[in-house]
């Protein structure tokens, strides 16, 4: 069975970076459109950054441009979201899921785990 495993949020003040880690079991990650979205209490759910099945293509919120790098390990079967700078409006539950990825967008979300939270705040 397919399970996503998001792990590496915490509290953190402005200005500050985390590493979001998502690892997943049961499908090979290097060949899936696969992304991270995220969803603040009471708001709709926002594509952060993907990346397509050929690794040809990536997208990044306007919100996040410059700040955040999409990355994947294939030998760890393992999705990556680096966050630097971050924001109050950063706050959120981060997921990572699978979709559908192209340069101009990210949607589609299907599978994915239980998320890990990130919160910015001084």
């Amino acid at each position: 069975q397919v399970q996503f495993v998001e792990s590496g949020g915490g509290s953190v003040q402005p200005g500050g970076s985390l590493r979001l880690s998502c690892a997943a079991s049961g499908i090979a990650l290097a060949y899936l459109n696969i992304g991270w979205f995220r969803q603040a209490p009471g708001k709709a759910r926002e594509g952060v950054s993907c990346i397509s099945g050929s690794g040809g293509s990536t997208y990044y919120a306007d919100s996040v441009k410059g700040r955040f790098t999409i990355l994947r390990d294939g030998d760890k079967n393992t999705l990556f979201l680096q966050m630097d700078n971050l924001k109050p409006e950063d706050t959120a539950v981060y997921y990572c899921a699978t979709g559908v990825c192209s340069r101009w967008s990210w949607t589609g979300f299907g599978s994915w785990g239980q998320g890990t939270q990130v919160a910015v705040s001084s």
